[in-house]
């Protein structure tokens, strides 16, 4: 019985070690609440119906880019003529109002963003339709200049909804062959895992830098690892988790619905990789677990038969604050 607790005791031991240390020997405290980080950089990301007070904003030196909703979807259509898909005309018309006005804010925010020293980024949200379309909707949309940053949102798996993670593959690929970059991909938990998981059938989207979208104080051991070893941005706030009594990180000049990102790199060396472009380094396959039979020295008899499940959710417990102790966890 001696040895059977010997090995708990080293199973234990290498568990904890799991639970204290990430990828690349990075400790996953350190992501707990990284925007509390002062070196960590701070991200905005707006749509058009956001409202900010520039002077407010630029008050916060910690501010280090700012990324702009561009387009959703195809094109409006300026004529309002043929098949409107069950539209009426003069919806179609109201719609290209409210788009002409959105263009306008979104070059309008541009200028005062990159005159005030800010990076500057664009964003596409992904939805049924031709990719190509959307994808050339997107580049005349943004006019993405060399030093800007360009990003595919993809909001979840229902195709009735969202792009398909087919289309996007299609999307990515035009954007490259157009600008010679890829752009990053936005997405949440579950669209990564299902992406991870499928990553001979998508693997491009596999491979894009990560902004990761989740709600949460923590994110260690997410994004998901053994596809994706850190994320680029971390989307962190939004109107889900900022009210006016409780919120992670208030910006000022905005309202609670702003969404707020942090980057686990400071302004300099976020400046320096701010375009993107390029496809992390393909991760090779894991290898087949293979399990030997344990038999003493003296004796031809198995060791006894030992539970993993209470070992690792006890470390768990123990070495992971109540709050991120969640073995089955939510993303929004």
């Amino acid at each position: 019985m001696r040895g059977y607790y010997r090995i708990r005791i080293l199973i234990c031991s290498f568990l904890l070690a799991l639970t204290v240390v990430g990828p690349n020997g990075k400790t996953w405290a350190a992501e707990r609440a990284a925007w509390r980080d002062p070196q960590h950089s701070i991200i905005v990301d707006a749509y058009e119906l956001n409202t900010i007070d520039w002077d407010e904003l630029l008050k916060d030196k910690r501010i280090a880019a700012f990324i702009s909703k561009a387009s959703d979807g195809l094109p409006e259509s300026f004529s309002c003529t043929g098949d409107h898909g069950g539209d009426t005309v003069a919806h179609c018309r109201t719609m290209w109002r409210k788009y002409a006005v959105s263009r306008e804010l979104f070059r309008t925010r541009r200028l005062v963003a990159k005159a005030n020293g800010l990076l500057w980024g664009a964003y596409h949200l992904g939805r049924p339709g031709n990719p190509v379309d959307q994808a050339n909707h997107f580049l005349d949309y943004a006019d993405p200049q060399p030093d800007e940053l360009m990003a595919l949102d993809i909001d979840g798996l229902d195709v009735s909804e969202f792009m398909s993670l087919a289309d996007a593959q299609v999307f990515v690929g035009h954007i490259k062959t157009r600008t010679g970059r890829y752009p990053i991909l936005y997405t949440n938990n579950v669209v990564a895992r299902y992406i991870a998981d499928h990553r001979d059938d998508y693997p491009i989207l596999s491979r894009l830098p990560l902004w990761y979208a989740r709600y949460r104080p923590d994110i260690s051991g997410t994004f998901p690892l053994g596809n994706w070893d850190g994320y680029t941005m971390w989307q962190f706030s939004s109107g889900d988790n900022c009210s006016e009594k409780n919120c992670p990180y208030r910006v000022a000049g905005t309202l609670t619905d702003i969404d707020v990102n942090v980057s686990p790199m400071n302004k300099v060396e976020l400046a320096r990789v701010w375009p993107q472009g390029n496809l992390l380094p393909a991760k090779p396959e894991p290898a087949p677990m293979i399990i030997a039979k344990a038999e003493t020295c003296n004796s031809p008899q198995p060791l006894t038969p030992i539970s993993l499940e209470p070992i690792l959710t006890a470390a768990v417990a123990v070495h992971r604050p109540a709050e991120i102790n969640e073995l089955n966890y939510q993303d929004f």
